[in-house]
């Protein structure tokens, strides 16, 4: 097995981990556990495909990659206390999944000749697709908008290092490496840093609403 197909397999158990867990902090059954561990592994990978018209998407269609996700719902299941005691563990491979999917999401875009801004936005969409459809399921405003952690940009700046390496002919394992190495970093050290992304001021809010009344 090459060794992207066992880096992707690795990066959807512990994107699927993430739903899983998510699943049983809403207290769902067993079903909806599975289900939204599938999710949030392959859900960034089936819009890819489906965005770059690679159908059927390897999320419904590859045994290995759906009986990851799978496995990985029913590990949750029945571990989740002591998984939740390892969250820091948990939340640094999510951040290595991350990486991975971003790097393969924009790579794959570029390979089917999406161009450079379509397969930038492709790539981010592939590293935080999973998240945002598992939030949906649950019910909650997806974490990448509501939560002011970086996680998107991260992603940005990963898939838009992947995209000029490849128009500059350089993109090999080893600048791909580092590619991984760029993103999975920038993403722990915002965390160990407390690194936000700024909002909107409530001050520029409340001026906006005195127009919209038609008060000054």
């Amino acid at each position: 097995m090459a060794i992207d197909s066992v880096l992707e397999i690795i990066g959807v158990f512990f994107a699927a981990l993430s739903g899983g867990l998510a699943a049983v902090r809403k207290s769902f059954d067993v079903f909806g556990v599975v289900v939204l561990a599938w999710a949030a592994g392959l859900g960034g990978g089936i819009l890819r495909d489906v965005l770059i018209g690679d159908t059927p998407p390897v999320g419904i269609s590859d045994p290995r990659l759906v009986g990851t996700a799978l496995l990985a719902g029913v590990v949750i299941f029945f571990l989740h206390p002591g998984l939740a005691r390892m969250r820091p563990a948990v939340v640094a491979l999510d951040a290595g999944a991350l990486a991975f999917f971003v790097l393969q999401g924009t790579t794959k875009g570029l390979e089917h000749g999406a161009g450079l801004l379509a397969s930038v936005v492709v790539g981010v969409l592939t590293g935080i697709g999973g998240g945002v459809l598992r939030d949906m399921l649950v019910g909650e405003i997806p974490l990448v908008f509501a939560d002011r952690q970086l996680y998107a940009i991260p992603a940005v700046v990963g898939a838009g290092l992947t995209a000029t390496l490849w128009h500059f002919d350089a993109l090999t394992v080893l600048t791909q490496a580092g590619v991984v190495v760029v993103v999975l970093g920038f993403r722990l050290l915002s965390l160990w840093r407390g690194w936000v992304a700024p909002q909107a001021s409530q001050g520029w809010t409340g001026r906006w609403g005195r127009f919209g009344s038609g008060r000054m």
